[in-house]
């Protein structure tokens, strides 16, 4: 039997309530929404004021209903955004990987970091420490400068100043955006559009990463291709460069993105 990991009732007590506004679909009166939550009122209303307090749910004054707030729209949003850019990238990875015959990771920009969600691997064996779910360093890995460069700067900013990078090669707590070394690489990364690492931080493995971008301009993604030192051309204008930014590109239209014109 497998145990059950200890909950909170009272939250899950007031998540009725969500799942009862969600499956309306439109706002509710406080005695409807109690009652498809099978709940007094009286019970109903203080988790309604908590919730509204959180931005999870707003009430209109003039009629008095019940909608879903601020907050619980931009959870749903960043979700949807973010599941539909890895549904959407997913088979064009694989594609990718199968075209170049090499590693192809998917990161998004998780909690703690640049974090991987998806990893094809080649038709050969190549001994990459990474699996999904590992969270790669902002400024040591071509993956990490990738979101460094693409990601509001005040994000950028304040992920590094919280150590997010602690585990990057050379970290150093006082090296963040504001110093010119790593303004510079991460200017190189933006006129690029790519980032590059040659045997560094994986000793042997080289490696390009590119960014996706959603309809409104903001980086979703970072697809990166990872091969041996021996074999991997590291040129910008590589076949393997090419190759990662056209499908990169690819995927952004999907999300509708429309790059702007170059000069």
């Amino acid at each position: 039997m497998i145990k059950q990991s200890r909950g909170i009732q009272s939250i899950e007590v007031g998540g009725q309530l969500l799942r009862a506004l969600a499956r309306a679909g439109e706002p509710m009166m406080l005695r409807d929404l109690a009652r498809e939550s099978g709940m007094a009122p009286a019970k109903a209303h203080p988790y309604l004021v908590s919730f509204s307090r959180l931005g999870l749910i707003e009430q209109d004054k003039a009629t008095g209903r019940y909608e879903f707030g601020p907050l619980a729209l931009e959870l749903g949003v960043v979700s949807l955004r973010r599941l539909s850019a890895v549904r959407v990238a997913t088979p064009q990875i694989a594609a990718l990987a199968g075209e170049i015959d090499l590693a192809v990771s998917l990161a998004i920009w998780g909690t703690h970091g640049p974090t991987i969600v998806r990893l094809e691997e080649p038709s050969h064996q190549v001994h990459i420490v990474m699996r999904v779910g590992s969270v790669v360093a902002m400024l040591g890995t071509a993956t990490g400068r990738v979101f460094s460069a693409f990601l509001p700067q005040k994000v950028t900013i304040a992920a590094l100043d919280a150590g997010l990078d602690r585990h990057g090669v050379g970290y150093d707590r006082k090296l963040s955006i504001r110093t010119a070394k790593v303004a510079r690489m991460l200017a190189d990364v933006r006129r690029r559009g790519l980032a590059r690492a040659i045997g560094d931080p994986l000793p042997g493995i080289n490696a390009f990463a590119a960014p996706v971008f959603d309809h409104a301009g903001s980086i979703v993604l970072v697809v990166t291709v990872m091969g041996p030192v021996g074999t991997f051309d590291i040129g910008w204008d590589s076949p393997i460069a090419k190759a990662l930014l056209a499908c990169t590109g690819a995927v952004s239209r999907r999300l509708g993105f429309q790059a702007p014109d170059q000069p």
